[in-house]
């Protein structure tokens, strides 16, 4: 069952997250085939991050986490918070999986 994963960036923390995006996209698309959505969350005008999500192609809890302690993300401590949740697919690009 896929998880979802949200993080919260720290406050200020723009630095932080320029410096480690390059490492982030190579993790990402390392790992593409896992990953069934991501992206970043942005303020309203868009102008800056503020956090993120993942859905995740895992089995556990467990392996979401190990997911997101590898992103390099985490490892530069850019998040505040993260939270993962399992997640049922009910819509997807318009089509009903229910």
């Amino acid at each position: 069952m896929p998880y979802l994963i949200e993080t919260f960036d720290k406050p200020g923390a723009a630095a932080v997250r320029q410096a480690a995006r390059e490492e982030h996209l190579a993790f990402l698309a390392q790992e593409a085939r896992l990953l069934l959505a991501c992206g970043a969350k942005l303020s309203d005008d868009g102008s800056a991050a503020l956090g993120g999500f993942y859905i995740v192609d895992l089995e556990t809890r467990e392996a979401a986490q190990d997911f997101i302690d590898r992103d390099p993300f985490s490892r530069v401590q850019l998040f505040s918070d993260v939270r993962i949740t399992r997640w049922r697919k009910a819509y997807l690009d318009g089509a009903c999986f229910l």
